[in-house]
């Protein structure tokens, strides 16, 4: 399971997100300072994805630990943003949101928030 890409579609198919952020949703890649034009995403994993939740002796679901960057230069839209960002996380996939830095730097607001949670893995019919 790419726990990014399903990250990144549930993103971009809201309308508010896609119509801030679209092209300029990223895994891994945070952009330089002097870039930061329009708003910027930014899904990152923080662990590996570790095994939980068992039943006959199998493990049955993945442990998650992200963090969602959301730089713009208007501290009102990132808020706006990583709010609907964790509407979206909740929503969609049940993941909480934990302990995250907000920074300023340069004219750039950057919230960056964490979630945790835990998916059901692929091939659990097969099991």
């Amino acid at each position: 399971m790419d726990v990014l890409d399903k990250v990144y579609e549930a993103l971009i198919t809201d309308d508010y997100i896609k119509e801030q952020a679209q092209g300029r949703i990223k895994f891994y890649e945070y952009p330089a300072t002097g870039d930061v034009n329009r708003p910027y995403i930014v899904i990152d994993p923080l662990q590996a994805p570790t095994p939980s939740d068992y039943g006959d002796n199998k493990w049955t679901k993945l442990d998650y630990l992200l963090q969602i960057d959301v730089w713009t230069r208007n501290r009102k839209t990132t808020d706006s943003i990583a709010d609907r960002v964790r509407d979206i996380m909740w929503n969609t996939f049940g993941f909480h949101q934990i302990t995250g830095p907000k920074e300023y730097d340069e004219g750039v607001f950057r919230d960056a928030r964490r979630y945790r949670g835990t998916l059901y893995r692929n091939d659990l019919d097969s099991l």
